[in-house]
């Protein structure tokens, strides 16, 4: 049974919620595990989403709370069930039963002491997909080379342009600090994890190892958008693999941020992605038109989380 902390300090918010006690987090997590859905997950980067898909383990809570994230259901607590370690170790293996590529950790950071322990229990079972890290890079480096052995791939969000010069990060997420605690967290990934590595799966190139770090283009923040995959691309180079994401979908009205309202205009992406191509990027990930849509968003209702009558 994982040993939880006293004093939480797991994420960059370092709130120190006695975690063990049940005591809940500025991420909304007490000693219990919630999972929202755990299910085959067509729509990550084709490396990860191959076969019949990601075997994607949704977790509820977050410590980072966007106000504008699609996931926002579960980022808030609202949907979920408490499940144990072994029902998660279980997961894995029905995921892997139902041909997923790879097991997918949606936003685990805040779990990482109870998803440590289920990943070593698969392992000793003989469980061999790898584990992709899905995160928003709001993360402590220092805890993630504690629970490396909990990622072979990570799946990295890069959010914002650094403060002062932006204030997204302070507007949009509460994280002032959100450029430089990401700025550590992705060189530590890229420490832990190398650079891309590939098998075959199913016929498809599965990514196995490496680092693919992603960034949204939100509304008005194209020149922004800019500079961040700039700094990305000069600080990593071809050690990482890049996405460049265009699914940003407002699911309701923000009165605090007006201009979250509306989606991204299709010329702003276009003029993000000529830009890459004229600083050199060679490849990376894009998305074609309508990709802001609220079907990409799961329905977070439990699906997979508990076991079948009669299983």
């Amino acid at each position: 049974m994982a040993t939880l902390p006293t004093s939480c300090e797991l994420c960059p918010r370092r709130c120190g919620a006695d975690r063990a006690a049940g005591e809940r987090g500025v991420c909304g997590a007490g000693s219990e595990l919630r999972i929202a859905r755990a299910a085959l997950h067509e729509w990550e980067e084709p490396p990860i989403s191959v076969g019949a898909g990601s075997g994607a383990v949704f977790f509820s809570n977050c410590p980072l709370r966007c106000i504008y994230c699609q996931n926002a259901q579960i980022a808030c607590g609202d949907h979920g069930t408490d499940v144990s370690e072994e029902r998660l170790t279980d997961i894995f293996f029905e995921l892997a039963a139902q041909g997923a590529a790879n097991i997918n950790l949606v936003t685990p950071g805040h779990y990482l002491p109870q998803i440590a322990v289920a990943v070593a229990a698969a392992r000793a079972r003989g469980f061999d997909l790898p584990f992709v890290f899905n995160t928003s890079s709001y993360e402590r480096a220092e805890v993630l080379r504690a629970y490396r052995d909990c990622a072979d791939v990570y799946l990295a969000d890069f959010k914002y342009w650094m403060s002062p010069a932006s204030d997204a990060g302070a507007r949009y997420s509460h994280a002032r600090d959100y450029f430089d605690v990401a700025t550590r967290a992705l060189d530590a990934m890229v420490e832990l994890a190398g650079p891309p590595r590939f098998d075959r799966f199913e016929g498809e190139d599965r990514l196995i190892g490496g680092v693919v770090v992603r960034h949204l283009l939100l509304p008005g923040r194209l020149d922004e958008s800019k500079k961040v995959m700039s700094f990305l691309w000069h600080r990593y180079g071809d050690a990482v693999l890049y996405s460049v994401m265009n699914q940003y979908t407002p699911l309701r009205v923000f009165p605090e941020a007006p201009e979250l309202d509306a989606p991204v205009p299709a010329s702003d992406y276009e003029r993000l992605l000529d830009a890459l191509d004229a600083m050199g990027m060679p490849d990376y990930f894009w998305q074609e038109g309508g990709a802001a849509k609220e079907s990409f968003v799961p329905a977070f209702d439990s699906t997979g989380v508990l076991p079948r009558e009669g299983a």
